[in-house]
């Protein structure tokens, strides 16, 4: 079966004051972008959506169920590891505003801090061969987030850094997952849908 993982589009600034998850909404931007997305991918024959809780992915996930006629699947397992931060700043941004911020954050592996990126990951794989499991023969797409698409990729590569990869907002990643249990790449963070909106 093919497997597409699709990282959510650009989501708003947001933090809350008392402590609940930010999760926030797409920007304007972002609701540019899944919109893209699923142009791209409407020709496409998809058996199947399924998306992350989290608002970003659900959103982003909308305009494809609305031009494949699919109704997202929502799985808990691909819930992205900050999925309880009480601020939610987008990584572009912060690279902007506070250089020195942002290098901690992903050379100093603090993006990551506190959370067990085994358990992570084990989880992300865990979720997706649900996913293939129950979709053999079939080609199923998952909006989710940045980190499980490296946690996803990095199971099939064999790689450790749990951040290899940067994914772009809506950048479309393909795998192969064979019945006899092989997993392989076909393509990482395809962005050709993204050249209509770029200034």
């Amino acid at each position: 079966m093919e497997l597409l993982l699709i990282r959510h589009a650009l989501p708003e600034r947001r933090a809350t004051d008392d402590g609940t998850p930010a999760d926030p909404p797409l920007s304007t931007l972002g609701r540019a972008q899944a919109e893209a997305m699923a142009r791209w991918l409407a020709d496409e024959k998809l058996d199947a959506i399924y998306a992350s809780p989290m608002r970003r992915a659900r959103e982003t996930a909308t305009p494809l169920e609305l031009a494949l006629g699919v109704e997202a699947v929502l799985e808990p397992g691909v819930v992205e590891m900050d999925h309880t931060a009480d601020s939610y700043i987008p990584i572009d941004q912060l690279k902007r505003e506070d250089y020195p911020r942002w290098q901690a954050l992903i050379q100093g592996g603090e993006l990551w801090g506190g959370v067990d990126m085994v358990a992570f990951r084990a989880t992300v794989v865990e979720a997706l061969e649900r996913v293939v499991d129950a979709h053999r023969g079939a080609r199923v797409a998952v909006v989710c987030h940045g980190g499980v698409v490296n946690a996803w990729a990095g199971h099939v590569l064999g790689v450790v850094d749990p951040f290899f990869l940067d994914v772009t907002y809506t950048g479309v990643s393909r795998f192969l997952a064979a019945s006899s249990g092989e997993r392989s790449v076909m393509s990482l963070n395809e962005t050709a849908h993204l050249r209509e909106i770029r200034r």
